[in-house]
């Protein structure tokens, strides 16, 4: 996982939790990648049955994979327990995923052949099928190669992730046919999961972050919002098969793998991003943390000290409400998420700015709270839903708080 990222979680989370994931695993030399799929899918709180092709076990052992899924792989179709083994598989998978997808396989598979474990479970399963090519660059720009992948992406609705241009095995120079890193691979996974969800083909806005406004070229005004609530509810609503786009202030974090990225500065240019995505929203969530005031006039140079002397006056203007303004383009039939960090009496002021706003749900946390709110990965959140009603949860990791939130919109969803 790269530097910023912090999703998926290491524990048990929807979509993932609870779900069995039949993962076939060919011979190539990213095969070894696989094993820490295998094992975030298990961390995640899925069951993992690997299967693995004669030549994958070339590359690895199946007793790399049983440690880190608790469970034995598979390598042969007829075992003592029956000679139906593949139609178990298939049927009991919730996702078939494919990793490392070669080009012989790629190849069996488009043509319907069922000559190892991997290929007969996918004959045989109804499940979603991810494939996850890694090969030479050549061999996969092969007109042959290029046919099969188009076969199974157009005729049996496979879902491809992958390749990558990057480096490639030792002596192949650099080129597309890298294998997708285990990372994607677990959130395709996800998304393949979710797909029965309420969210699944609904059209979600998420801000994040905090906006900067500038005080002059080098300075601004900010605070100290890290964005990551935001990022794991992007992430959550992608992973249940929604068309998500977020509207980020600047943040450290990785991008949320499937989401539409808009990276704005100020909160003119997120009020300018937002309303422009908002009339066509199924899902507003306003985690962003806007600032409430900039200043009125910025250097146009940089403010020298020995200039200002030992004071500074600044002159600030408010900053417009985005998500009061947003709420007035949305449609009707728009769930509205908001938040709110307060000092004191959380449930309370929640329910006013729900009552002023018009939201559907808010979200609100307590300010300087140890392990919660700004800079860190965990948060403890109380979720009010109506005038009567609230939850609270425990300090939990925002990508499970993000969960927790959508479950709740999936209930509006359901309500209206």
């Amino acid at each position: 996982m790269s530097s910023g990222a912090y999703f998926p979680p290491r524990e048990p989370v929807s979509p993932w939790k609870g779900r069995h994931v039949v993962l076939g695993v060919c011979g190539g030399v990213s095969a070894y990648k696989v094993i820490q799929v295998a094992r975030d899918l298990t961390l995640l709180g899925a069951a993992v049955d690997v299967v693995l092709t004669e030549t994958a076990r070339q590359f690895v052992t199946p007793l790399a994979f049983e440690g880190v899924t608790g469970r034995r792989p598979v390598t042969n179709p007829f075992s003592a327990d029956g000679v139906a083994l593949h139609v178990e598989l298939a049927r009991s998978a919730d996702c078939v995923c494919i990793a490392p997808a070669t080009a012989d396989f790629i190849a069996r598979a488009a043509v319907g052949r069922a000559s190892d474990l991997p290929s007969a479970v996918l004959l045989a399963t109804g499940a979603p099928v991810l494939f996850v090519p890694a090969m030479n660059r050549r061999m996969f720009a092969h007109p042959q190669t290029q046919a099969n992948v188009a076969h199974l992406e157009e005729a049996l609705r496979y879902r491809r992730v992958g390749p990558r241009a990057g480096q490639l095995a030792v002596g192949e120079g650099r080129g597309r046919g890298r294998m997708a890193e285990p990372r994607e691979i677990v959130e395709e996974v996800g998304r393949a999961l979710g797909r029965e969800s309420a969210l699944g083909g609904k059209r979600v806005l998420v801000t994040a972050g905090p906006t900067r406004e500038p005080l002059d070229p080098v300075r601004y005004v900010g605070n100290r919002s890290s964005g990551r609530m935001g990022y794991a509810l992007a992430a959550a609503a992608w992973c249940r098969g929604a068309e998500v786009t977020l509207v980020t202030g600047p943040t450290e974090l990785a991008p949320p793998h499937g989401a539409t990225v808009v990276r704005v500065e100020t909160a003119l240019e997120m009020r300018e991003a937002v309303l422009a995505q908002a009339v066509e929203a199924d899902v507003a969530v306003f985690a962003a943390a806007v600032s409430d005031y900039r200043p009125a006039s910025p250097s146009d140079g940089k403010i020298k000290r020995q200039e200002a002397g030992d004071e500074l006056e600044v002159d600030l203007v408010a900053n417009p409400d985005v998500a009061a303004e947003a709420l007035g383009v949305v449609d009707a039939g728009c769930v509205s998420v908001g938040f709110a960090l307060e000092t004191s009496r959380l449930v309370k002021r929640a329910r006013e700015k729900m009552a002023a706003r018009g939201f559907d749900l808010i979200v609100a946390n307590r300010a300087g709270e140890d392990g919660a709110g700004f800079e860190v990965v965990t948060n403890r959140v109380v979720v009010v839903t109506d005038d009567e009603s609230h939850e609270e949860f425990p300090l939990m990791h925002k990508a499970v708080v993000a969960g927790s939130i959508l479950d709740l919109v999936e209930e509006k969803f359901r309500g209206r």
